[in-house]
């Protein structure tokens, strides 16, 4: 068992904290919110006042922030030095492959190994340790560790080098964000030419034009929910990370780039509020038609 020391206890922290206590971790947490020390200590674990103190001879730093700005905020020098030999840093953030470059670096300067392994999964995939992890760095570092990642994930995949678990995970947070935009856009046309929305919705799940969102999480939709489960300012960001990524690559990104654009838009005329359907309602408002089965809420 590990001693690990956790930063960051929001949405998905939280859960995480819960599932590594669970599995007979010794686990140390801190939040730059005070207020979450209540909710630390009733998953059975220690709140510490700072992240020096949690990461004092801790084996593992754990990170589940919301993204680069608070990676780096977080985990200073002092943190670092404070954790025991030969210990490993673990982003599970929505971090970018290009900011986390430093951290890596800063990591690698204090002898400490460092994993990206990013969530993809909600705080109740969390809560039942179903979340999936996308994984970059070294593949012994990882094997190392899998005991430990198992404890919150039944899906761990090493995507490959350095960048690529970061990578991975905002390009399937762009085909998703890219299929709930374009489905809509189909959804709005077809039921303005005329055709029921409940016998369109069973054609695109039926057909080659199916995918998990139609599956999935277009009931949701459908019924007046626009998942406010993270925050629209920090789907642009990622979305913003992946297109930047693109053009440092030098690969096309047109579609990519129009999908960012809607959410900038979405934004700018709802704010940073939670809702990961926010940029389909901004269609919706435009369409002056709201996408909804009989007597489903208005949203």
């Amino acid at each position: 068992m590990s001693t690990i020391c956790l930063i960051g206890v929001g949405r998905m922290g939280e859960p995480v904290c819960r599932r590594l206590v669970l599995a007979g971790h010794e686990v140390r947490a801190y939040d730059i919110r005070p207020e979450r020390r209540a909710a630390v200590r009733s998953c059975g674990a220690r709140w510490s006042d700072s992240a020096v103190a949690a990461a004092s001879g801790a084996d593992v730093l754990l990170t589940v922030l919301p993204g680069p700005a608070e990676v780096t905020a977080a985990v200073r020098d002092v943190v670092l030095q404070a954790l025991a030999a030969n210990a490993t840093w673990i982003d599970m953030s929505s971090n970018a492959p290009t900011a986390a470059g430093p951290c890596r670096e800063q990591a690698a300067a204090h002898g400490v190994g460092f994993l990206e392994s990013p969530i993809g999964g909600s705080p109740a995939d969390a809560a039942e340790a179903r979340l999936r992890l996308f994984v970059g760095g070294d593949a012994t570092l990882l094997e190392r560790h899998r005991p430990l990642l198992s404890a919150v994930a039944d899906r761990i995949t090493h995507v490959g080098g350095p960048g690529t678990g970061y990578t991975a995970k905002l390009l399937v947070n762009l085909l998703w964000f890219g299929q709930a935009v374009a489905t809509a856009e189909a959804l709005l046309l077809g039921r303005r030419a005329g055709i029921d929305l409940g016998v369109l919705t069973d054609v695109l799940a039926a057909g080659p034009a199916s995918s998990a969102f139609v599956r999935r999480d277009l009931p949701a939709l459908l019924a007046g929910d626009y998942l406010p489960a993270y925050g629209l300012d920090r789907i642009h960001d990622q979305l913003a990370a992946i297109t930047a990524l693109a053009e440092q690559c030098g690969t096309p990104h047109a579609v990519a780039d129009t999908v960012r654009r809607l959410h900038q838009e979405a934004l700018e005329r709802y704010g940073p509020v939670d809702g990961e359907l926010l940029a389909v309602a901004l269609l919706e408002e435009r369409a002056g038609t709201l996408l909804r089965h009989p007597g489903a809420a208005a949203g």
